[in-house]
């Protein structure tokens, strides 16, 4: 009996101690489940999109990165595109385009890690990223904020509001969108980047597009609409009719486009 107790004691020890070891890798390494950027030097900016050029920008905690700047546009107004948590620009190229054809500039950045830029992605990292390359916006402008990166766009609009915020496939906040993935975890626990939008986009009044796909597997459509119901000021609710996370049609499709025009008004 002795015997058997001790079995089942050790047995439920090592449960226990692999268990915690699964935990901590998980904290230590969770950036690199979060964060998959292509760091690959992208091609020149004139060789892939006709009107653009090479742009770069320092953070202030002194990295200097590389963008792509397509200028020249009727409207006057710049899209500011903070990408999702995988690729590199060259990826969104497609996405610069269909909006210059609408008369838009363009500034396409890549976050720290990203499309041969120095550096390590992390929450902080990738907000001092996006409020440098801001900063190299003269005029109106929208933010475009895809995914993770509606994170990085709705706290940018809080800190310098632009005219109109498109925020496609939000989460409400890395949390909600781990839990949906690891409901085995506890995700709210672990996580060190936290990524809220829907708490503080609340604060934010300028014109906002919320355009999620109504089969995203990755994004649930139900945390893009919580995150429209959040919105401080005027939202309008986009869905793409049988749309998946990655989907062209959630890339450059016309419903994405024609919400961009329709927020430059």
């Amino acid at each position: 009996m002795r015997t058997e107790r001790g079995l089942v004691i050790k047995a439920v020890l090592a449960v226990v101690v692999v268990g915690a070891v699964a935990l901590a890798l998980l904290w230590v390494f969770q950036r690199r489940l979060i964060y998959l950027p292509d760091a690959s030097v992208v091609p020149s900016a004139g060789s892939v999109l006709p009107g653009a050029h090479d742009v770069t920008f320092t953070t202030s905690d002194g990295l200097t990165l590389t963008a792509w700047h397509v200028t020249g546009g009727r409207r006057g107004v710049t899209v500011l595109v903070t990408g999702g948590n995988a690729g590199n620009r060259l990826h969104r190229a497609p996405l610069a385009a269909a909006l210059a054809r609408e008369g838009f500039d363009v500034l396409l950045m890549d976050y720290r890690g990203y499309g041969g830029n120095p550096g390590s992605p992390s929450e902080d990292g990738l907000l001092r990223d996006a409020l440098a390359a801001r900063a190299l916006v003269k005029g109106p402008v929208i933010y475009f904020g895809e995914s993770l990166g509606a994170a990085v766009a709705t706290a940018l609009a809080v800190r310098q509001p632009p005219m109109g915020l498109l925020l496609r496939s939000p989460f409400t906040d890395l949390a909600a969108a781990g839990r949906h993935h690891y409901p085995f975890l506890p995700v709210g626990l672990l996580l060190r980047d936290r990524l809220p939008v829907a708490g503080p986009l609340a604060s934010v009044r300028v014109p906002t597009t919320v355009v999620y796909g109504s089969r995203d597997t990755i994004v649930p459509p139900a945390l893009s609409r919580t995150v429209a119901a959040s919105a401080g000021g005027p939202v309008t609710l986009v869905e793409v009719e049988g749309a998946g996370h990655n989907d062209l049609a959630l890339l450059d499709g016309p419903e994405v486009v024609a919400a961009v025009v329709a927020l430059a008004g």
